[in-house]
């Protein structure tokens, strides 16, 4: 009975709570929700598509790999990728991807799918009833949402609830970051980009002289956990790492030290790196490696800061210092020469450096890695720009912590996003910030002068108050115009808002990878996939660019040789040259270099589009990726120079001169681009070739080795008529081929 009259005290102690609330922070609360809900609303756009095909696809390619993961987690436990396999595997090894070597998934960065696999199982337990498949296409929205909400705290810290609701806006708008965290995108920047806000919240609250220490110690715990979350989730880790590394010296070289910065450096740092050690995929070497052999140096100036800030004689200070120096010296220099201390990985070292890009052809041929123009900049910042620059200003005019972390935030994803395209994503949050602080600076001096009593019927300087009142609300009215023009009406992209032409495409298994926003569902890869699915038995291998890798193992339940993993450069160049080589070559590859358990590769797929008249149309097909097939084949030497004796030394070359001629494979000169007699006796060709005659009616060149073709897809645009009235027709086929080993075999059982 005590207990239940103890419940219903509680009860109306609760009904006689008053929450105070007021109008602004109705407003504030409104606005941010508002925002937020925005934010998701847009990131559900291709949905559209989707509902069409009856069923929700992941996005691009390397989401795939995530979901297998996450999908094996939720069968076998969170931990089951890492651990001994029923079958003897010391990690789970599988060996449908990469055959016949398989690939080893437990040295996979467990952030993203544990993340996912441990929500879906909350929704389970549940009774939601929703696949797991749709649950991780959604998911980055979800994700992207809770972003802005984060750096709306980020941002209320840095200059008040304005910067912070105009940070939560330019992030839910941000192009890069949409594309990013839109249906389907389950990638690692799905939790990087939280966790990087996160990280930034939470590291520069606990380095706030004004709070207690039990406060600051909650804090640099919560920075901690994220930091080990971070790097056990996404490898561009390194950034906020490094970044911290450099807000901490400047901050000791301008005499800001504290002690508080080295306890919530030490407790940030050495919980983070305790935990992240721990991932299979990380292990003990991350502690030997350039980022956080940096760390250390920065812990190092840290102790040197606070012994001196005790030392009392300038003698003893100079004498410590230098002793200090050289040891620190002498321990790097050990390490670096012992081999201990490892470099960052390749793909960092040319974010640095975007030219050592150019020595690694597999790097070049995806998009992303490009160096980003100023175009691509302009598109994704806009006008907007504008108060980026202003930002800035008004940071380095105001330079207290905050403001310090935040410039270099700024200046160093702006270096890294102009390095590579797919960075773009990576100064979405700073630009947020840095734009919310240049409006929310321009805007006080109006603001300020709008806020001041006036009466017109006063003395003539009242009178001139009044006019200066006019004329910032024409200063409000043009910042206001400049965003709207911005947000709304987009001239750099033609008229139409940015949010809409980012967020208003289908995913690319819908739009079959071509680079065009289709009125409908592409069906050619999705009617391929299904019929290997349902056709095909598990082990069948079939050998395909790179680029299609997860799709066939994921979706089309088949062996691939290869993926968007690209963990063998060896073995994907061995894809280019049997696409590159005649029928002979290619078969004898297959068998030779792909022979495994369940035997050589059964198929070769091909992608194409081209018009209704046989001429190649690229918008995305293989037609377009050949080049990279034959300079990534001839780019490794063990393929270059598999049975030289009888080959001969095979080369290629993008342009042999300035009049555009193709060496080996086919002539530019002309328009438009024509094979050469070499280039029509490639495998590629011969297969493309025969592809476009069943829709074209030319001739088709005879095929030895590779028999009973299947056709997926067909009329996906019309591109126009011809003078005699024909109309030509823009056609994408899935050309799935079986190789005929008996007959190769047969031809050459002598040899």
């Amino acid at each position: 009975m005590r207990i239940k009259e103890n419940i219903i005290d509680g009860l109306r102690s609760l009904g006689k709570l008053r929450i105070k609330t007021s109008h602004s922070s109705i407003i504030t609360f409104s606005a941010l929700l508002l925002i937020l809900f925005v934010a998701f609303a847009i990131r559900l756009f291709p949905l559209k598509w989707e509902i069409q095909t009856g069923s929700i696809h992941l996005s691009e390619f390397d989401p795939y790999y995530q979901y297998s993961l996450t999908n094996f987690m939720v069968k076998n436990g969170l931990f089951s990728p890492y651990m001994r396999q029923p079958n003897g595997d010391p990690q789970w090894i599988d060996r449908h991807r990469w055959y016949p070597e398989g690939i080893n998934m437990g040295m996979s960065l467990p952030s993203l799918p544990m993340t996912a696999a441990f929500f879906y199982d909350i929704i389970s337990v549940l009774g939601v009833n929703v696949g797991l498949m749709e649950f991780c296409a959604l998911f980055p929205a979800i994700m992207g949402t809770l972003a802005c909400l984060i750096i709306y705290f980020v941002g209320k810290d840095v200059g008040g609830k304005s910067v912070g609701m105009f940070a939560a806006l330019f992030l839910a708008l941000s192009p890069s970051y949409i594309q990013r965290t839109s249906v389907g995108f389950f990638d690692d920047e799905t939790i990087g980009i939280v966790a990087l806000v996160l990280f930034i919240f939470m590291f520069l609250r606990a380095v706030e002289e004004e709070r207690p220490i039990s406060s600051t110690v909650k804090y640099s715990l919560g920075s901690g956990l994220v930091l080990a979350y971070f790097i056990a989730g996404w490898g561009a880790a390194v950034y906020p790492i490094c970044l911290t590394v450099l807000f901490v010296v400047v901050m000791i070289l301008l005499k800001r030290y504290t002690r508080r910065l080295l306890l919530s450096c030490s407790i940030t740092f050495g919980l983070g790196l305790f935990i992240a050690v721990n991932v299979p995929d990380i292990s003990l070497g991350y502690l030997v490696t350039s980022p956080i052999l940096l760390v250390v140096g920065m812990f190092g100036l840290l102790l040197l800061a606070e012994i001196l800030r005790n030392l009392t004689s300038v003698k003893s200070k100079m004498l410590f210092t230098v002793l200090s120096s050289v040891s620190v010296v002498s321990v790097f220099a050990i390490l670096w020469y012992s081999g201990y201390a490892g470099l960052m990985g390749s793909k960092f070292i040319s974010v640095i450096d975007p030219m050592l890009r150019a020595a690694s052809p597999l790097t070049e041929s995806v998009a992303e890695h490009r160096i980003a123009s100023w175009g691509s900049i302009y598109y994704e910042f806009g006008v907007g720009i504008i108060f980026f620059m202003a930002g800035l200003f008004f940071v380095l005019k105001k330079l207290n912590n905050r403001n310090l972390f935040l410039l270099f935030f700024g200046l160093t994803s702006l270096y890294f996003a102009g390095s590579m395209v797919r960075l773009l994503v990576l100064i979405a949050p700073a630009f947020g910030l840095l734009a919310a602080v240049g409006i929310i600076g321009i805007l006080k001096p109006f603001v300020s002068l709008l806020k001041e009593p006036s009466n017109i019927f006063t003395n003539k300087k009242r009178a001139l108050e009044h006019v200066g009142k006019e004329f910032s609300w024409v200063g409000v009215f043009l910042i206001f115009l400049i965003l709207t023009t911005n947000f709304a009406v987009s001239p750099q992209s033609g008229g139409m808002p940015r949010v809409y032409t980012t967020t208003y495409v289908p995913v690319t298994i819908t739009a079959a990878g071509l680079s065009m926003v289709p009125n409908e569902p592409v069906r050619a890869w999705m009617d391929a996939l299904l019929w290997m699915r349902n056709n095909l038995p598990s082990p069948t291998v079939v050998c395909s660019w790179w680029d299609y890798g997860y799709w066939l193992t994921i979706l089309g339940n088949v062996t691939s040789l290869a993926d968007n993993a690209t963990i063998n450069s060896t073995q994907i160049a061995s894809i280019g040259r049997v696409y590159m080589s005649t029928e002979v070559q290619a078969v004898r590859i297959l068998k030779e270099q792909f022979n495994g358990p369940h035997g050589p590769p059964a198929y070769v797929l091909v992608f194409i589009t081209f018009t209704s008249t046989g001429q190649d149309y690229s918008v995305g097909g293989d037609e377009g990726k050949w080049m990279w097939m034959a300079k990534i084949a001839n780019s490794s030497d063990v393929v270059r120079n598999l049975h030289a004796d009888e080959w001969g030394e095979w080369k290629y070359q993008e342009w042999s001169d300035s009049t555009g001629q193709y060496n080996t494979f086919g002539n530019a000169t002309t328009s438009p681009f024509q094979w050469n007699d070499a280039g029509q006796n490639t495998t590629f060709y011969k297969l493309t070739a025969y592809a476009k005659s069943s829709v074209s009616g030319n001739s088709a060149p005879q095929l030895t080795y590779f028999k009973n073709p299947e056709f997926f897809g067909g009329s996906i645009a019309t591109l126009g008529t011809t003078q005699s009235g024909t109309t030509v027709y823009l056609d994408a086929l899935v050309c799935l081929y079986e190789v005929d080993y008996a007959k190769y075999d047969l031809d050459h059982s002598g040899s």
